[in-house]
């Protein structure tokens, strides 16, 4: 399975929601994830540009997009960002694929 990396924030009502009760939303997180065969990872808020970040395994591109989606479209959330992840394995496979491919600079 693929892992993903996805940033997110809050619209301000949804933190004022928060703050007025309180919730842990990693069990939100898990049953999504889980939904389409896949596992969280970790959930954690953090300081600065997002306010949080999770870390998922997905069977597949298209399952972590439904899910991607279908939490971007429940209107909580103000930005989402998702990143494929790449294992080392699959970098060091993509730098020997890589060498075959004879790239041209624009107008060179």
């Amino acid at each position: 399975m693929a892992m993903y990396l996805t940033r997110f924030s809050y619209t301000p009502e949804t933190w004022a929601r928060m703050i007025e009760n309180p919730e842990d939303r990693r069990g939100a997180a898990r049953t999504y994830i889980e939904s389409v065969g896949g596992k969280i990872h970790g959930f954690w808020y953090a300081f600065g540009e997002h306010d949080g970040w999770n870390l998922w395994e997905a069977p597949d591109n298209v399952s972590m997009a439904a899910v991607a989606l279908a939490i971007g479209a429940g209107g909580a959330l103000s930005s989402i960002e998702t990143t494929v992840l790449l294992s080392v394995e699959d970098t060091i496979e993509a730098l020997g694929k890589a060498k075959s491919i004879r790239y041209r600079p624009p107008a060179a």
